[in-house]
């Protein structure tokens, strides 16, 4: 499981805690959460020209008959599903951490993109090359980019930034900036004024983690 202390479940008891960043291949720490975000660019955002089709999603880098949602489904599983042709993926268990639920099957999970597409585009991808869009949409490099849950808490938060949405499971609160920080703070992806005052309120009841990634080679949006 990509993220190994979401949950814990002890005598029965389910508690949500945050998965703490590990240390970089050099052995060095990002930055604090609260520094990364006062790092993130600020500038309006603009939604011309977007187009969902212009993310090409759900490939399969690695041409071993996966795509990016198979891969994803079988590296975050709790109970791992069979594998079958085609990888067809059967049974299995999986933990949502947005709304603290367990789901069996596949069939009942979307893959989330932590920071959605729209609002990539919105915060710089508009900027990107094709190709560096695709990269960002399949980015499996990044553990925290991609994530399997419930259909419903998916759909539920849509397009929105954490302004307008936040898991409704409680618990999973920090975990969740920690997770956009770290996607936005990759991809050079800017933050507007209202985002950046809901990131910098949530944040202060927050612990104050390393924020740990490698920089994608994308532009800095202007």
């Amino acid at each position: 499981m990509r993220r190994t202390a979401i949950a814990m479940v002890a005598g029965g008891i389910l508690s949500g805690v945050i998965t703490v960043p590990q240390a970089s291949a050099d052995g060095s720490d990002g930055p604090p959460l609260r520094e990364a975000i006062s790092s993130l660019p600020v500038i309006g955002e603009d939604r011309l020209g977007y187009e969902r089709t212009a993310f090409r999603h759900w490939i399969d880098a690695d041409r071993n008959g996966c795509s990016t949602r198979a891969e994803v489904l079988m590296q975050e599983a709790v109970e791992p599903p069979a594998v079958g042709t085609g990888c067809t993926l059967s049974g299995g268990r999986w933990y949502s951490y947005y709304d603290a639920a367990y789901v069996d099957g596949a069939s009942g999970l979307d893959i989330d993109h932590m920071v959605p597409l729209a609002e990539a585009w919105d915060s710089g991808a508009s900027q990107w090359t094709a190709a560096q869009r695709q990269a960002y949409a399949n980015d499996l490099d990044e553990p925290r980019a991609l994530v399997a849950v419930t259909a419903r808490s998916n759909r539920a938060k849509a397009d929105r930034d954490v302004a307008e949405w936040l898991p409704p499971a409680a618990a999973a609160r920090c975990q969740y900036l920690v997770d956009w920080v770290t996607v936005k703070t990759r991809w050079h992806l800017a933050v507007d004024d209202i985002e950046r005052d809901a990131l910098v309120r949530e944040a202060s009841a927050c612990p104050d983690v390393p924020i740990v990634t490698t920089p994608a080679d994308t532009p800095l949006p202007n």
